[in-house]
């Protein structure tokens, strides 16, 4: 709508200068509708009446007269609503070619540490990440969806310690009364190898003999991986890689796949971390601790609480935050416009990084921090055996949506039901997930998720596979369209909605808020049952060419739209 808006404003210039009033800093102030039924665009003219000694009423009913243009302007006690026509709305819906600037963008997320499989607690960061990988792709971008592995540090160490000197039969002996893995679970390997995690972790807390020991020997191990041993370094991999498979599987089935894996290990071998050290010895806000340990006093730099950051042990081996400072070194050489997604615990991390790459001259990465979901159970963690894993939430989902998708259609038979409900699962999970701001959080609720109507997924599948059985029912499809004379209201509104697509896109993905466009895309699907209940496109064999063409428009935006989110885009169910 950035040509309306555009329009709107050399109207108001041509009426501002016959009336004898400044353009600024009035033209700024023209602002988005807070309500679609007052229009697409309002001004509030109080702030102009009172620079110039006169009644906004008044006034806004003056500047109202004035407009000469094809958009409505209407004076609402003191402000000025602009509406675009029908006629405006029909050309730029059928006519106009957004423009898409090509723009290369590295987005890493979810980067979770593979010692087990997903929780609920974590899922936030894929979905939140892979929106804004689709997001962008969607808006032309050139996108590289990122997945930086941890591969060395102290959660690794432990997994592999515990897989090279536990037996299974240890492992359920020291796990005691946590509850076995389900049987659908049993040969998915990051579900088999958490018990062992799990187990070690158990081991590690009762801080007798045999923990001392067994916390000699990781730190061992991590100090070895710091130093890029190869053959340390290489148990690490054998004991996570099969984790992270799992991990994968698990986001493969909620539609979310990466470009590049990175190991945090690369920039330890390839001398990467031992330079940057080298370089942070060689900055003005350089410290050493009298351990020996060297930091970064980034108090210097307007860092307020923890102002040291510490980049280097007392025995020369680095840190995680090091290696993570050369790691988006690495990645600013790979794309210059970076975004990561970080949970709301990594703020102060996230801080000291952006800063230290300030110091050589590099502008910090974008970053969309989330605060975690909770399921009516309660928090969980991964380190206590009393998770709630995705795994199991996604066949909850299924089975939740089984029963809803039943009801509605209780003629299906059996796999077009598991199919469907699959579809509705994942979408709903994904969705529900995604329409809250990140920085919010909240508690999962079925209820909420799989509801057909209001704010939920299965709304906008089922207004989508709508549109969908139209376009099977026309048979011969119009070749052109013209806007009626008397175009019904829910056409109209139709339209409206489709208008603002491309603005709610760019919108969404410049402030990395996909919750904007899911807002919208409610928006989309409520305007397109109204068209579908109100306005004909067949009757009695006769198509309506512009009600078909315009069933079309809004069949192909859902569907576009519904794939920047992750839902899936049924035909029918």
């Amino acid at each position: 709508m950035e040509n309306l808006r555009q329009e709107i404003e050399q109207s108001l210039k041509s009426v501002f200068a016959h009336l004898d009033i400044p353009e600024s800093p009035w033209l700024k102030m023209l602002s988005e509708s807070r309500e679609r039924a007052q229009g697409d665009y309002s001004l509030p003219c109080f702030p102009i009446a009172k620079a110039l000694g006169q009644n906004p009423v008044e006034l806004a009913q003056s500047i109202a007269e004035n407009i000469d243009s094809s958009v409505e302007a209407k004076a609402v006690n003191g402000y000025l609503n602009f509406k675009s026509t029908p006629q405006w709305l029909f050309e730029h819906i059928f006519s106009s070619t957004p423009s898409k600037a090509e723009h290369q963008v590295l987005i890493e997320h979810t980067s979770a540490n593979p010692n087990g499989p997903f929780h609920v607690g974590r899922a936030r960061n894929a979905i939140l990440g892979d929106t804004l990988v689709r997001l962008h792709r969607l808006h032309g971008h050139d996108v590289r969806a990122e997945y930086y592995v941890d591969d060395m540090g102290k959660q690794v160490a432990a997994l592999a310690w515990g897989l090279e000197n536990l037996s299974q039969d240890e492992v359920e002996q020291i796990l005691g009364q946590i509850e076995p893995i389900p049987e659908m679970w049993s040969q998915k390997s990051d579900h088999l190898r958490v018990r062992c995690y799990q187990a070690v972790q158990r081991l590690r807390a009762n801080k007798d003999e045999r923990a001392a020991e067994i916390e000699q020997e990781i730190g061992f191990m991590v100090h070895a991986s710091e130093e890029g041993d190869a053959e340390v370094l290489h148990r690490f991999e054998q004991a996570y890689q099969p984790v992270l498979d799992g991990m994968l599987e698990t986001l493969a089935r909620l539609g979310i796949h990466f470009d590049a894996f990175t190991r945090e290990s690369r920039f330890v071998v390839d001398g990467s971390v031992e330079r940057l050290m080298g370089e942070m010895s060689a900055l003005p806000i350089h410290g050493e601790a009298d351990n020996g340990a060297h930091f970064l006093d980034l108090g210097q730099r307007g860092l307020k609480g923890k102002t040291e950051f510490f980049y280097r042990r007392g025995d020369g081996s680095s840190l995680y935050a090091t290696r993570d400072v050369a790691y988006h070194m690495w990645k600013f050489d790979q794309c210059k416009h970076l975004i990561n997604v970080l949970g709301e615990d990594h703020r102060l991390q996230a801080k000291q990084v952006g800063l230290t790459l300030q110091e050589f001259g590099q502008t910090p990465p974008d970053i969309v921090f989330y605060a975690f979901i909770k399921l009516p159970e309660g928090k969980m963690s991964t380190r206590k055996g009393n998770v709630v894993f995705m795994d199991d939430l996604l066949e909850e989902a299924q089975s939740h949506a089984y029963v809803v998708v039943k009801e509605l259609r209780p003629e299906l038979d059996r796999v077009n039901l598991q199919k469907i409900a699959e579809a509705v699962g994942v979408s709903a999970i994904r969705f529900n997930i995604i329409r809250v701001s990140p920085e919010k959080g909240f508690t999962f609720k079925w209820e909420d998720a799989l509801s057909f109507e209001g704010n939920s997924a299965p709304f906008i599948m089922y207004s989508h596979t709508r549109a969908c059985s139209i376009a099977k029912k026309v048979l011969e499809k119009p070749s052109r369209s013209s806007l009626p004379t008397q175009p019904e209201n829910a056409a109209i509104d139709l339209m409206r909605a489709l208008a603002w697509f491309d603005e709610r896109l760019s919108r969404s993905v410049q402030e990395s808020k996909p919750q904007l466009f899911a807002g919208y895309l409610l928006e989309l699907a409520s305007a397109y049952n109204g068209f579908y209940r109100d306005c004909t496109v067949m009757r009695d064999g006769e198509v309506d060419a512009f009600h078909f063409h315009l069933s079309e428009k809004a069949r192909k935006s859902l569907k576009s739209g519904m794939e920047a989110l992750g839902i899936v885009a049924l035909e029918e169910m």
